[in-house]
């Protein structure tokens, strides 16, 4: 029995060994290419689906009345991307939404989510963004017409990791910092961002593009949202974008992405979703 039981602890003190020592690239290409998405809003889309190539190149996402958003190039070209920023003035664009030159990035762009992502993950990130290979592509300026704020708060000192043995804490952590799901999935107040504090969850947000208009699903545990479905089933709509009754979710839900998270990490979102406030579809 002792025996067995020293082995255990080994495997188990290997096991954590092999978790720490992932790199920044492992990390990194993780969250870029699972529950982050950056390529969901950066990569041009075609037909078939992500543009060979053109890896967050840049493109349109998004033009409604208040204002018409282009996803810019964060490739490191230097001319038409990225390739001029520092590792920490491509940091402060995602955590803080400042550019180099001192302007602020608009929405669509959820920097009031960023500000939480942990000095980790956000060094990890900027790692395998910086690592892609520089596309040439001339991107618009986003056109705002409404007035941007001066900042989104203060300056961002650090933010430590969520420990993933707090199952819950770090499903919220990938809701929010890191997938920025409940941004989409939150219905928008009278100012037109997403009502976070009456209506977290509760869907409703409109999207139109090539495939048509898509609605943000309820994603708290209502009757009108996933009260019904089990675990297993959310887990895998999730993951393929096709519901228990055979239709598909629409775009621009990044199921592509979604494809890559562990099962560790979606045990950890779909507790987290159990826990929300259960609200009617729209906040209704």
């Amino acid at each position: 029995m002792k025996k067995l039981v020293s082995v255990a602890v080994v495997a188990l003190a290997c096991s954590a060994g092999a978790a720490g020592a992932q790199t920044a690239m492992e990390r990194g290409t993780y969250l870029v290419r699972g529950i982050v998405g950056c390529g969901n809003c950066h990569t041009p889309q075609g037909p078939e689906g992500p543009v060979a190539g053109m890896e967050f190149a840049g493109q349109k996402v998004i033009e409604e009345p208040a204002f018409i958003a282009y996803a810019p190039n964060i490739t490191p070209d230097p001319e038409t991307g990225i390739g001029h920023y520092t590792r920490d003035d491509l940091k402060r664009a995602i955590r803080e939404g400042k550019r180099p030159d001192g302007t602020i990035i608009g929405p669509p762009m959820p920097i009031g989510l960023y500000r939480g992502l942990s000095d980790n993950d956000l060094d990890a990130i900027v790692t395998y963004v910086m690592s892609v290979a520089p596309v040439r592509n001339v991107v618009p300026k986003s056109e705002y017409r409404i007035p941007l704020p001066p900042n989104y708060g203060p300056p961002v000192s650090g933010v430590a990791d969520v420990e993933r043995s707090d199952k819950v804490a770090y499903g919220k952590y990938m809701a929010f910092s890191l997938g920025h799901c409940v941004e989409c999935h939150t219905p928008p107040g009278p100012n037109g961002v997403p009502d976070f504090a009456g209506q977290l969850g509760a869907g409703g947000f409109e999207f139109e593009g090539p495939w048509g208009l898509s609605i943000s699903a309820n994603i708290t545990p209502h009757a009108d949202g996933i009260a019904h479905y089990t675990d297993a089933e959310l887990k895998k709509i999730i993951q393929t974008g096709i519901r228990p009754d055979g239709t598909h979710l629409l775009p621009p839900m990044g199921v592509s992405y979604y494809a890559t998270i562990n099962d560790e990490d979606m045990g950890a979102l779909v507790a987290y979703l159990r826990t929300m406030e259960p609200k009617p579809f729209g906040g209704k």
